[in-house]
C-alpha cells in the first residue's frame, strides 16, 4: 500500500522551479518603462521623416506658397534665401537638427515662429480633447453597462445602433446637425467660438493666462466668464466626444458580458446575487481595463477629428489653424503642426502603456 504524502513535507519536496512565477518585479517594471520610452524615439523619427518628404513631394514651400505671385527672379531669390535650393538630404538633416532644439521654423504666410503658433493654438486643441474625453466617458461607459445588463433585448439593440451611429457619422455632419438643432432652432447654445468677446477680453487681461480658457476663466474669479466658456464648449465637446463614446460603449458592453460569464460571477449568481449588482460590483472594473488600453489610439482619433470639429465651430485650435495654413499652402507651418501632433500621440501611447502595465494583470514585464 502506497501512502500519499501531504502537508509540509510535500511542499518541502516540491521543486522550487515548479512554483508559479509572480508578476514582474520593480526591476522588470523599470526595464519595461525604459523599453517603451526608447520606442518613442523611432516612432517620432519615422513620423517626422514621412511628414518632411510628403510635404516636399510637390516642391519647395516657397514655390508652393508664392508661386504665381512673384516673378521668376523674385521667386528664385526667395527660394535661395530660405535654402530650399540645396540638396534635399541637407535640408532634411538641418530640419532634424532644428526640431531637436525646438525650432520649427517661421510660417510663410504670416511670418510667425511656428513654435509660438503651436503654443498659442495647441492649448485650445488639448482643452477640446479633454472635454471630448469627458463626454466619451460619461456617455460610453454607463451605456455600455446598460447594454450588457439588457443583453440581446430591445435596449441592447437600440444602444448598439446608437454606438454605430456615433463612430460612423462624419464629425462635421454631426457638428452641423447639432448646431442646426440647438443653436439655430432652439437657440439654447452658442453657434461658434470658444467664448464671447467680453469674456475673451477679460481673460486677456490676466497676467498669467494659459490659453486654456477653462483655467483662465477660473483665474478671473468671475462665474459669468466661467459659465460662458463652458456653454461654448458644450456642442464641440459633444460632437467630438460622441465619436469616441460609441467605441467605449461597445468595448464596455463586450467586456462586461465576458466578465459575467466567468466562474466567480456564476458562483455569486448561485448565491442569489442580483444581475444588477453583478454588473455594478463584479463586472465594472474589469471592463474598464480595455478602455484604458485603447485611450492612446482614441487620442489620435480625437486629434484627427479636432480638425473638422474646430473648423465647424470656429474653435481656434491647431485643427482650425491647420486648415488655414493648408489653404495658404504654408508647408512650414503644416509640417510643424503635424510633427507636434505626432509627438503628442506617441507620448500619450507611452503613458497609457505604463498605466495598463500597472493595472492589467495580463501584461507581463
Amino acid at each position: 500500500m502506497t501512502a500519499t504524502v501531504t502537508g509540509p513535507a510535500a511542499s518541502a519536496s516540491a521543486s522550487p522551479t515548479s512554483a508559479p512565477k509572480s508578476r514582474g518585479s520593480g526591476g522588470g517594471l523599470a526595464r519595461y518603462i525604459v523599453v517603451r520610452a526608447l520606442l518613442i524615439i523611432p516612432t517620432i523619427f519615422i513620423l517626422v521623416t514621412m511628414v518632411f518628404f510628403i510635404m516636399r513631394a510637390t516642391g519647395d514651400p516657397i514655390s508652393a506658397a508664392l508661386g504665381g505671385k512673384l516673378t521668376p527672379d523674385q521667386l528664385a531669390e526667395r527660394v535661395h534665401q530660405a535654402g530650399y535650393d540645396r540638396p534635399l538630404i541637407v535640408q532634411y538633416l538641418e530640419y532634424l537638427g532644428q526640431i531637436f532644439t525646438g525650432n520649427f521654423g517661421t510660417t510663410l504666410s504670416d511670418n510667425q515662429p511656428v513654435s509660438q503658433v503651436l503654443l498659442t493654438y495647441g492649448a485650445a486643441t488639448l482643452e477640446l480633447a479633454f472635454y471630448a474625453l469627458i463626454v466619451a466617458f460619461i456617455v460610453g461607459i454607463p451605456l455600455g453597462m446598460v447594454a450588457a445588463y439588457f443583453r440581446d433585448k430591445g435596449q441592447d439593440a437600440g444602444l448598439r445602433v446608437f454606438a454605430i451611429l456615433c463612430y460612423a457619422t462624419p464629425v462635421f455632419f454631426a457638428g452641423l446637425l447639432l448646431k442646426l438643432v440647438f443653436s439655430i432652432w432652439l437657440d439654447w447654445l452658442p453657434v461658434a467660438g470658444r467664448a464671447s468677446t467680453s469674456s475673451e477680453l477679460e481673460m486677456q487681461t490676466l497676467p498669467n493666462k494659459t490659453g486654456i480658457y477653462l483655467i483662465d476663466a477660473i483665474q478671473t474669479g468671475d462665474p459669468a466668464v466661467l459659465g460662458d466658456v463652458l456653454i461654448h464648449a458644450v456642442l464641440p465637446a459633444i460632437t467630438l466626444g460622441l465619436l469616441t463614446a460609441g467605441i467605449f460603449l461597445r468595448l464596455v458592453r463586450t467586456n462586461v458580458i465576458g466578465t459575467l460569464s466567468t466562474d466567480y460571477v456564476d458562483a455569486a449568481r448561485s448565491r442569489g446575487v442580483s444581475e444588477y449588482r453583478l454588473v455594478r460590483r463584479h463586472a465594472y472594473k474589469p471592463a474598464l481595463i480595455p478602455i484604458i488600453t485603447v485611450i492612446g489610439l482614441q487620442i489620435a482619433i480625437l486629434l484627427g477629428g479636432a480638425v473638422l470639429t474646430e473648423t465647424t465651430f470656429e474653435w481656434k485650435g491647431l485643427g482650425f489653424q491647420l486648415v488655414h495654413y493648408l489653404q495658404a499652402r504654408d508647408f512650414v507651418a503644416v509640417q510643424g503642426m503635424v510633427a507636434l501632433l505626432a509627438v503628442i500621440v506617441a507620448l500619450t501611447n507611452f503613458i497609457v502603456d505604463i498605466i495598463a502595465a500597472l493595472i492589467d494583470p495580463r501584461v507581463r514585464y
